[in-house]
């Protein structure tokens, strides 16, 4: 585990990130040019190693319920990823990437012939049953995994199944 000392070393060499003081010893690191509200990407470091960053909406993560994961166990190759890829989060503009990338939308059908519609919106997959909300994840794998667990395939062009 990296010491507290040596995670600030390797934060301090990530360009655009400001620090700041908080209560009991702990630090936060801000990304000002944040095109969002949000501007703190590393959260409550703390000298006994622990410390979180903000990575809600990234994919490859499983942030909790603040949009956090903890870097306690981080190796110094995970600590610089997890905080470049918050800041490329932050500075990526949400209405750019829709237009640039395609909502994902897929069918998905049972041997009742019952079908559900996976719809990536706002950084969620949502699933209908019709016009009605079944289910919604976080991530597409466990959107995914709930239809597989629930007898469904993806149907493809045509009405081939998967």
């Amino acid at each position: 585990m990296l010491t507290f000392e040596q995670k600030q070393q390797i934060i301090e060499t990530i360009p655009g990130l400001t620090r700041k003081e908080v209560s009991m010893k702990r630090v936060n690191y801000h990304f000002e040019d944040s095109l969002y509200e949000k501007t703190v990407v590393v959260q409550h470091l703390h000298p006994n190693g622990n410390g979180f960053v903000y990575v809600e909406g990234i994919e490859g993560y499983e942030p909790d319920d603040r949009g956090l994961v903890n870097i306690r166990e981080a190796s110094e190759e995970e600590l610089k990823k997890t905080i470049l890829d918050a800041i490329r989060y932050l500075s990526t503009d949400d209405e750019e990437d829709e237009t640039e990338a395609e909502i994902r939308e897929e069918l998905w059908a049972n041997e009742d012939g019952h079908n559900l519609k996976l719809v990536e919106e706002d950084q969620f997959f949502n699933i209908y049953h019709g016009p009605n909300l079944e289910e919604s994840f976080g991530d597409y794998s466990e959107a995914i995994t709930y239809l597989k667990e629930e007898n469904f395939k993806l149907v493809k062009n045509g009405g081939e199944a998967e």
